[in-house]
């Protein structure tokens, strides 16, 4: 099973740049988090969620296309590889998400992108922070722009859950590592 550590490694191999690897850790906390919610292996989806991006820094015009062979030939398992290449179903894959953990990946990476932006408003960061305040920075389509809102809805759906709880859920995961992901706020050193 892939690991955490492991993902890490592999992942750095490919991906140097500061905001890609903190957009790793916002995904790999909000997996995690998920993981939870569903009763699985959180560091498992946790490792699954930071490697998702693999080949996006080196091919952005490519993404998912350097990566199933690649983390293959990595030795990490057939079904995360498939989890990874779901994620990006619809819009660079036919990897339709199947399983929780696909699922989960797909709705989340978008999400927290905006998770991230409201965070950096708030003086507190991600502490104190409720569903309430995302749900409203997500209606606004001109706040984090780049964040695909029909790709989150669209993975809520398939989660079977609500928009707002989903985000509670990453939310919780991202505060875990609030300091990790520069999202500490003003108490922040």
């Amino acid at each position: 099973m892939l690991t955490l550590e492991r993902a890490k490694a592999i992942n750095g191999t490919m991906v140097k740049d500061h905001a890609l690897i903190i957009h790793a850790t916002n995904v790999m906390a909000a997996m995690g988090a998920m993981a939870e919610h569903f009763g699985e292996d959180k560091e498992h989806w946790q490792a699954v969620g930071y490697l998702h991006d693999y080949d996006y820094e080196k091919y952005p015009e490519e993404h998912l296309q350097h990566t199933e062979q690649e983390l293959l030939a990595e030795g990490v398992d057939p079904e995360d590889v498939r989890a990874i290449m779901a994620h990006g179903y619809g819009i660079c894959t036919d990897v339709e998400p199947l399983t929780n953990m696909e699922k989960s990946l797909f709705a989340v990476d978008e999400l927290t992108g905006i998770i991230q932006a409201y965070a950096r408003m708030r003086p507190e960061g991600i502490h104190n922070m409720g569903a309430k305040g995302v749900m409203k920075r997500f209606k606004d389509k001109r706040f984090a722009a780049g964040c695909d809102r029909e790709v989150i809805k669209q993975g809520c759906e398939m989660l079977g859950m609500e928009l707002r709880d989903v985000a509670e859920i990453c939310i919780r995961g991202m505060e875990e590592f609030a300091a990790e992901i520069e999202l500490d706020g003003e108490t922040e050193t």
